[in-house]
């Protein structure tokens, strides 16, 4: 398991500088739009652009923010759970979630074979976006594979482990 996990992290380092680059490059774009606003015309196609980069940030950040555990939670009803049952509550959620993640990374795959069988392609620059749903799809993927190992660990987990915050 821990070379899987290794694998997972160097992978998830990739996503996250490739994310983190398109999140640059997006700001870059945006503030030449503007600024081309100001002295002649706005950046032809920049709107599409941002919207693909948009994509493609979101898409590499999922993993390595499931790996911190940064996504949001909301823990009303399991707060009044004891510990014991507030593991199994928080390993069951990794199982569902998992398998949500999964159906939505296959799912997402099958519209960009639809897409790039289609040969539809953005409006304004003309660019086939069947790629970023390509790499919303690994995205997701990753997410889900991230899950199935949280899932895992839980079910390894002893029973007088502390739950940690």
């Amino acid at each position: 398991m821990d070379k899987i996990e290794k694998i997972i992290a160097t992978i998830n380092r990739i996503c996250i500088i490739i994310g983190g680059l398109s999140l640059l490059l997006m700001m870059l774009i945006g503030f030449a739009n503007v600024a081309s606003r100001c002295f002649w015309q706005p950046i032809k196609g920049s709107f599409e652009v941002i919207g693909f980069l948009g994509a493609l940030t979101t898409a590499m950040a999922l993993g390595y923010t499931q790996t911190r555990k940064n996504h949001v939670a909301i823990d009303i009803l399991t707060n009044h759970y004891n510990a014991h049952w507030r593991r199994r509550a928080k390993t069951f959620s990794y199982l569902i979630s998992a398998l949500f993640f999964t159906l939505a990374s296959w799912q997402t795959a099958v519209w960009g074979l639809n897409i790039r069988h289609s040969g539809e392609k953005s409006e304004t620059l003309r660019i086939s976006y069947y790629p970023f749903i390509f790499i919303v799809a690994i995205g997701l993927g990753l997410l889900a594979i991230i899950l199935f190992l949280d899932f895992s660990k839980g079910l390894r987990q002893p029973e007088n482990h502390r739950e940690e915050s």
